[in-house]
């Protein structure tokens, strides 16, 4: 057991221990050795490069393994050695890849021993930022070991850059009454959101002996990374881990009660024991006994899709109600989606009508008196552009719009933005500005996409906008404001719904989209009030029938 754990000591001897700790805590390399960082469980040896520290790999909770399946994450425990922290951990698991997806990448390997971080931390850093970056995958692939998440060039605008890993899929979501059974508090599921968790309270108990100011947090994050930096802003016990965030085209959509059928939806536990009879077990126990890839896949092909549960502790509501209420977090946010994200996304996107009229038809069906707004934004004339801005907006950018407007009627700064920047080859292949495809100018890891990928070029172009990106990113990580040298001011969005407009190059705008996202927050807000109807990409042509306006939306 860590010292500083130990209750049987003093509180002023507890207080000089920690204070040693972070004051002795990096012991510089060594001919031979890395760099030797003390945290409260034990020592680790990292690597030294190009003014960087580097720890790959660090545990932050015991393997969930065994009867640790399908639990909350348990405190790791501390060992006496010194341990080297050199190469990134395993994956989590998550099913084989799909061969040729842009986004499909090989991991080396994958595991349930799979929760860690790594740091990438400036030599002398002293109560530096720190920003923690979640990667996406739908909950349910990615990985922190992405080349494309490397923190070290980032890490380098002097902020400490955290990755890190999560339990995703079925181990990481599943809910089902039996689990529930066995927790004291009666829920289940959120497994993956816990790890988040428990990622974030490492790192506010140990980031000091980095150099870091764990008074200085952010969490930031891309589509299901951007969804869990929304579940970590409604979540209770996460309050008071991070200071700001940055969700990248996040999607607040509907979330599964836990024990109840909701919005047309089946309960989270519903899903759960449809799912065990899928996979051909008869209970829990069965689940446990079975390989953790196989359950992985098997669990895929039968069409599970992992989300968070309302649970009534770890997710206390609905996101939409949360934010309305204003009991989320109260942290500055940075928030944006991107011009093309369903280029890359198409399975999101309904068949295409034959025609005109039955486009027309169809909208002015699910629309009613609204379907004229609609289609001033979505005309007949050109149905596939129209489809793909309707799913776009409706999930993207009414989100993004959602977040910076409740976290301003908070009283704290929302800055929105929208990527808008393409380059030939994704033009090539009709993939302007497509989903996360701002990730790697953000990182400053243009050379390091995956392998389908549309490369990015290394103009001059590209290389200035990756710069303005780190700079507006990392600033806002240090101060709450995003700044970055040479460009224009990033306005906060309560100053007339200012926004930033990463196109050749960052252009600051006002009113993005006028009246786009109030159209879809009297869609979303109707059918919250008729209660039988889900908000997600159930829109444009494949729209149900709108709900009578019961609450005198907006």
């Amino acid at each position: 057991m860590s010292l500083l754990s130990e209750k049987v000591l003093p509180v002023y001897a507890v207080a000089v221990l920690a204070l040693t700790i972070m004051i002795s805590a990096i012991v510089p390399a060594q001919a031979g050795k890395g760099p030797i960082v003390k945290t409260a469980v034990g020592a680790l040896e990292g690597y030294d490069r190009d003014g960087l520290n580097v720890f790959k790999g660090v545990p932050y909770a015991k393997p969930p393994v065994g009867d640790l399946r399908w639990k909350p994450p348990a405190p790791m425990q501390a060992w006496d050695d010194v341990r080297e922290a050199k190469d990134f951990g395993a994956a989590c698991m998550q099913p084989d890849r799909r061969v040729k997806s842009i986004y499909a990448e090989d991991y080396r390997d994958m595991s349930e021993d799979c929760l860690t971080l790594n740091i990438w931390a400036p030599k002398k850093a002293k109560k530096a930022a720190v920003f923690i970056w979640i990667h996406g995958g739908s909950l349910s692939g990615g990985a922190s070991s992405s080349p494309m998440y490397d923190g070290a060039r980032l890490a380098k605008e002097g902020i400490i850059v955290v990755t890190i890993n999560y339990r995703l899929g079925i181990l990481g979501y599943l809910a089902h009454p039996e689990l529930s059974a066995e927790s004291s508090e009666n829920i289940s599921g959120n497994y993956g959101l816990l790890d988040q968790i428990a990622a974030l309270q490492w790192v506010r108990d140990n980031i000091s002996a980095f150099g870091g100011d764990p008074e200085n947090v952010t969490i930031a994050g891309e589509s299901a990374g951007a969804l869990s930096v929304m579940y970590l802003m409604a979540s209770p016990p996460a309050r008071g881990l991070f200071h700001k965030a940055i969700a990248q085209s996040a999607y607040m959509i509907t979330t599964p009660v836990l024990k109840a059928k909701s919005f047309g939806q089946p309960s989270a536990e519903d899903v759960g024991v449809w799912l065990t009879g899928e996979l051909g077990a008869r209970s829990v126990a069965d689940l446990r006994a079975r390989d953790a890839k196989e359950i992985t896949n098997e669990s895929s092909v039968a069409g599970f899709w992992p989300f968070g549960a309302i649970d009534g502790k770890i997710l206390t509501g609905q996101l939409v109600d949360i934010f309305d209420r204003g009991e989320q977090a109260q942290v500055p946010i940075i928030a944006g989606f991107n011009s093309g994200e369903i280029r890359s996304l198409r399975f999101l996107l309904p068949k295409k009508p034959e025609g005109e009229a039955a486009y027309e038809e169809a909208i002015r069906n699910g629309y009613g008196e609204l379907a004229d707004e609609f289609l001033k934004r979505y005309p007949a004339d050109n149905i596939e552009e129209s489809m793909l801005a309707t799913t776009r907006d409706a999930m993207y950018g009414w989100t993004s719009e959602r977040l910076v407007d409740k976290q301003t009627a908070l009283g704290v700064p929302g800055y929105l933005y929208i990527f808008d920047h393409g380059y030939p080859e994704a033009q090539k292949w009709n993939l302007h500005a497509f989903h996360a495809s701002e990730i790697p100018y953000v990182f400053g890891t243009t050379k390091k996409t995956p392998e389908f990928w549309p490369k990015v070029p290394g103009t001059t172009l590209d290389r200035k906008m990756s710069k303005a990106m780190m700079d507006y990113w990392s600033s806002f990580a240090r101060t709450g404001v995003p700044t970055a040298e040479d460009q224009p001011d990033w306005l906060p969005y309560a100053t007339d719904k200012a926004y930033m407009y990463f196109a050749d190059v960052p252009r600051a705008a006002k009113h993005l989209l006028p009246g786009t996202y109030e159209l879809h927050e009297q869609v979303v807000c109707r059918r919250r009030a008729a209660g039988e109807v889900p908000w997600n990409w159930n829109v444009g042509i494949i729209s149900p029938p709108l709900p009578p306006n019961k609450l005198e939306c907006p």
